[in-house]
């Protein structure tokens, strides 16, 4: 069926495999009928080939079912950094030749980023069994034919501006979605532009930009606020513009830093990599062929090493990029987590250093300070959730303070559905009482990444059945996780309401 309606529209498998961001000999399998394809994957066929290939109904939201009280063994690698590979996938714009990236995480916001890239006429295919993408942009972006249903339903489209810029004179994207956390203001992207003749407006949905390319930074650029992605739109505007710009209160963290090391590849020469000022020598026209390996993600290290402790499991995580969870790691060991570390050797990318860990289960205690979040080098942002279902498996009582996003905390206390203790403060701090007896439970996912995570995770460690509803927001940041904890010991099943 798949095959005849391909042919009746006059496509090729390639054309095909294109359309789904996949490759030819995929397709080709498909075709034959020695490949598994999801629900999801027949709809996007369907919808590419403008043809009904099976009538199921409505498919609803993807759940989870899991079985808990199960112990994990083995082993498991880290995959690519999720924040890296977004980000590079935008830097991606700043070339007229072709880009591969290595081992992309095949995520629902990476799928995102490749829809809006793919409507307005960059060509993006999976290659080599579908684990590496070529990225070959147009000579002309069609940006009228942006995908914005795509583009609202990630945050990352906001890192557009940089390269965009120097494409044309004016455009418009429209408001970045995401995680629902709270009230998160795009003015300090917009105070860093304005440097490289950027002007915003916000109507009607839509950042409305026009570039007046008279304008050129006169002194260093002073980012407003140490974020992430903030200093990766500063790097990406200022990597074609034609001079020297500096950065201050840059952000060092691992998704900077791969998109630095990408950008070098590109011809930029950037300093100061891993600190909080970056002075960057811009190359106005950018034209080759760039071949680039993405590192592994440390907030994915940091999910699974709380999976093996929540569930009092022994685990090998492979790959782990360690500078990125050193802090992590040394709060732990003062809790008294029993682990091993094993030497350091060098990532794809030839410069983040990275080790095996194998943790074994601890009788872990409280730590004595509150854990709360620091710009790198300090702990990870996006690794404080995940000390909520370790300090719930701990002895004593945790202050939890996240004080960068006005709610997640509160998605936090989501755990006391399972049996634990957790006391929300205020929008900012919650307090966690342990040791828990987890408990099963059917509740919704929290709409925002880390924390559902943090749920699926002391649903593995609770007795029982427990389901987890409408999971998107974990496919958004993992790929595979339910397959791949599996493969550890878990029982998880997917389901969907059809």
């Amino acid at each position: 069926m798949i095959r005849d309606a391909r042919q009746h529209r006059g496509w090729t498998q390639l054309q095909l495999a294109d359309a789904l961001a996949t490759s030819q000999s995929a397709v080709n399998r498909i075709e034959r009928g020695n490949q598994n394809i999801s629900l999801e994957m027949i709809a996007r066929i369907g919808e590419a080939l403008d043809s009904e290939i099976v009538s199921l109904g409505y498919a609803g939201p993807m759940h989870l079912r899991v079985v808990g009280g199960r112990r994990l063994s083995g082993s498991i690698d880290v995959k690519t950094s999720k924040n890296a590979c977004v980000a590079l996938l935008c830097a991606s714009l700043l070339n007229s030749g072709r880009t591969i990236l290595r081992k992309v995480a095949r995520i629902e916001e990476v799928y995102r980023i490749l829809e809006v890239l793919a409507s307005v006429g960059v060509r993006a295919r999976w290659i080599n069994e579908g684990n590496d993408l070529e990225i070959i942009p147009p000579a002309r972006l069609e940006l009228e034919s942006m995908d914005t249903d795509a583009a609202r339903r990630t945050r990352s489209v906001i890192m557009f501006l940089g390269p965009l810029m120097h494409r044309t004179d004016q455009f418009r994207i429209p408001y970045a979605g995401g995680c629902d956390l709270g009230t998160r203001t795009v003015q300090p992207h917009m105070s860093a532009l304005k440097h490289f003749g950027l002007d915003i407006t916000a109507t009607g949905g839509f950042y409305h930009a026009r570039v007046d390319p008279a304008v050129s930074p006169s002194r260093a650029i002073v980012l407003t606020e140490r974020g992430d992605t903030v200093t990766e739109n500063a790097l990406l505007a200022a990597a074609r513009h034609d001079g020297v710009t500096v950065i201050r209160n840059a952000s060092s963290n691992y998704m900077v830093q791969d998109l630095c090391f990408f950008l070098e590849q590109l011809g930029v020469k950037v300093e100061g990599i891993g600190t909080t000022t970056l002075t960057v020598h811009g190359v106005p026209d950018i034209d080759c062929d760039v071949d680039y390996s993405p590192s592994e993600d440390p907030v994915e290290a940091m999910s699974l090493l709380a999976a093996a402790v929540v569930t009092s499991s022994e685990l090998t995580i492979c790959r782990v990029p360690v500078e990125f969870l050193e802090i992590e790691l040394a709060v732990l060991e003062e809790m008294g987590l029993d682990h091993d570390r094993g030497g350091e050797y060098a990532a794809a990318n030839g410069r983040t250093r990275l080790v095996d860990l194998t943790v074994r289960p601890s009788k872990l205690i409280s730590p004595i300070d509150k854990i709360h979040p620091m710009p790198f080098p300090g702990l990870n942002i996006d690794n404080v959730p995940f000390f909520a279902a370790i300090a719930a498996a701990a002895q004593g009582s945790t202050l939890i303070h996240d004080w960068v996003y006005d709610n997640r905390a509160i998605y936090l206390t989501e755990l006391t559905r399972l049996g634990a203790s957790v006391k929300l403060l205020d929008p900012h701090r919650v307090l966690v009482e342990g040791p828990t007896r987890w408990r099963s439970a059917e509740m919704m996912c929290p709409p925002a990444l880390r924390p559902a995570v943090v749920v699926l995770l002391a649903m593995m460690a609770a007795e029982g059945t427990s389901v987890l509803r409408n999971v998107y927001v974990i496919n958004r940041g993992y790929e595979d996780l339910a397959e791949r904890l599996n493969a550890l010991g878990a029982r998880i099943e997917t389901f969907r309401d059809i």
